[in-house]
């Protein structure tokens, strides 16, 4: 049986129509079977979102993009940011298209279709894939950070969040909690020089 962190779903789509509050905004989108959090927007993604500041202008990618909530909220808080969404599952990617047609939407396992480096990168990584994907997207993600950039990871605490928090400081040095609520954290990392 396929998991959301598979490419290929074998499962018959099920789409259905939703509607969630980000913020204080509300956004409609369509979801379906075989997608990270096809019901709504999940708490993790929701404090992630609200810990993403940004001026606008930054080059942004969304790494593990699920069916597009990221990009949907951020593209209607500043329309011409530069937004590239990836996810490795097909039918997910298909979805964000839908949600958000004006991005740069791609198919990827990690970067291997994104070989251009970013200011800003958001992710929700996916657990259920296991603790050496988590660490490859980290790593992979710290490569293709523009000097002064930022990892912005959302993970819950005592459940991985910790092992993710201590790859990060391997990586960037130091690393920051930006976020903080219901058991979820939002870690920064910020590539030096």
């Amino acid at each position: 049986m396929p998991h959301y962190s598979d490419a290929a779903q074998t499962s018959p789509l099920r789409e259905r129509r939703i509607t969630f509050t980000a913020r204080q905004r509300t956004f409609t989108a369509v979801t379906g079977s075989g997608v990270f959090s096809k019901d709504g927007l999940d708490n993790a993604t929701k404090l992630l979102l609200e810990a993403a500041d940004l001026r606008g202008d930054e080059r942004v990618l969304d790494l593990g993009c699920g069916w597009g909530p990221i990009g949907l909220v951020l593209r209607s808080c500043h329309p011409r940011l530069p937004l590239v969404m990836s996810d490795v599952n097909l039918r997910a990617v298909s979805l964000a298209r839908r949600n958000v047609p004006d991005a740069d939407v791609r198919a990827s396992d990690g970067f291997a279709r994104i070989p251009e480096r970013f200011d800003v990168i958001l992710t929700n990584p996916p657990y259920a894939a296991g603790r050496e994907t988590c660490y490859r997207l980290l790593e992979e993600s710290y490569d293709h950070l523009e000097e002064g950039g930022s990892l912005l990871v959302v993970a819950r605490h005592q459940k991985g969040g910790k092992m993710l928090e201590r790859r990060m400081k391997d990586l960037f040095g130091c690393v920051e909690t930006v976020k903080k609520g219901g058991g979820f954290r939002v870690y920064r990392g910020t590539r030096q020089s």
